[in-house]
């Protein structure tokens, strides 16, 4: 597994226009998905009385949905030698499952408008990772990614403010916000149709089939190293729903219960652009061990308190950690794969990430059922610092 990045080419100081389009294109999609999944828990749990456990299989099954179809997507894309189309085709699901959740009924409901809106999220991640990683100059990777995080980041900061506003414009009413959410999605499929350009190295480097033993085993050992630090860290941290349940738990407000995922997603946000910077010059294993550290805080935080400073530092904390580890993990991806199997390369990372997604929030649902939300948080904790021993132990 490589730990340091490859030397800055000279002449390459700005990131494409493409990356940035790209970005936007996430930020929108976020704000229409945030909308939506700031109030989920709490409409599941109070409006439809579906339990905690309940709430941490679906949120589980629908990341790692997402997750796994990534894989399919991925390969596709490297077999037809084009990224965009799919990342259309995801994006336009996603848009258009948003009217679901404002007209489910049952948890059944809920579960499906999710899986959809997941199956989408799936079809255009690995594509438009891989887009990302053809456009980028590669001594730009990391802040290339880290761009689009941050980007994506703020998205899933102007939702949950949205949905507050929104929440006290109408008091309350749930459903019609969940309704507000189509306009950023249509607006974000529109974008990425006329302001992002494939780039022909793309579309002409295909790999005939990328999944046939000869070509997978292109995809060598540091690869792999990645795939698996990767599913330790999902196992290591469930679904931010839990964050949302936790301040609920606590006394917030139902219509300010998105400050949540706002707090969450401006630490995120401003940091994923600078360590994604520190990245492509930085140890990448020194940056996975501080962001482990970052998450292990955060989950006694959390365990300690449900309101005030506990609550927040936590969910603050939450959001570094993200910052510091997603793009990286994403640019650890791009290096150690070939170029014309990207594509497939960040399905299958994807895939084992999303069998550890659903087990983490499966896991974590069962622990608050049973023994409360301060054992939940405190596993989050033990995990992670058994991922961080992990990390120390493996040679530089």
């Amino acid at each position: 597994m490589p730990t340091h990045p490859v030397p800055e080419a000279p002449g390459t100081t700005r990131l494409p226009a493409g990356i940035w389009a790209l970005g936007f294109v996430s930020l929108l999609m976020d704000i229409s998905s945030e909308l939506i999944h700031s109030l989920l828990p709490v409409f599941m749990v109070t409006t439809l009385g579906v339990s905690v456990l309940a709430v941490g299989l679906i949120e589980g099954a629908a990341e790692a949905t997402a997750l796994i179809v990534k894989v399919f997507s991925g390969v596709l894309s490297d077999y037809w030698g084009r990224r965009k189309p799919l990342a259309v085709l995801g994006y336009g699901l996603g848009a258009i499952s948003k009217p679901l959740f404002a007209l489910a009924s049952t948890s059944g409901m809920v579960l499906g408008a999710r899986l959809m809106d997941r199956v989408g999220k799936g079809i255009r991640g690995a594509p438009r990772d891989a887009l990302v990683a053809d456009i980028a100059p590669p001594a730009m990777r990391g802040a290339a990614f880290g761009l689009r995080q941050a980007l994506d980041t703020v998205g899933a900061f102007l939702g949950p403010l949205l949905a507050i506003g929104l929440m006290l414009l109408w008091a309350n009413d749930i459903r019609a916000v969940f309704w507000v959410a189509l306009i950023p999605g249509f607006l974000s499929v529109a974008l990425l149709l006329f302001a992002v350009r494939e780039p022909p190295r793309a579309a002409a480097g295909r790999a005939g089939n990328p999944i046939r033993r000869e070509n997978l085993r292109r995809l060598g050992r540091a690869y792999w190293e990645v795939v698996a630090i990767g599913a330790v860290f999902t196992l290591a941290r469930f679904s931010e729903a839990f964050l949302v349940l936790r301040a609920q738990q606590g006394g917030l407000a139902l219509a300010w219960t998105p400050m949540v995922l706002i707090v969450m997603s401006a630490v995120y946000s401003l940091g994923a652009y600078p360590f994604g910077k520190l990245s492509d010059r930085a140890s990448h294993r020194a940056l996975l061990a501080c962001g482990l550290l970052v998450l292990v805080a955060a989950d006694l935080l959390l365990a300690a308190g449900n309101a005030g400073p506990w609550l927040w530092g936590g969910i603050a904390l939450w959001g570094l950690h993200m910052a510091m580890t997603q793009g990286l993990l994403a640019t650890m991806v791009a290096q150690t794969a070939p170029a014309d199997l990207r594509g497939t390369a960040f399905g299958f990372f994807n895939l084992v990430s999303g069998v550890a997604l659903l087990l983490a929030s499966g896991m974590a649902g069962l622990l608050w059922e049973q023994w409360g939300a301060q054992a939940t948080f405190i596993a989050g904790a033990v995990l992670a610092a058994i991922a961080l021993a992990v990390l120390a132990a493996r040679r530089t």
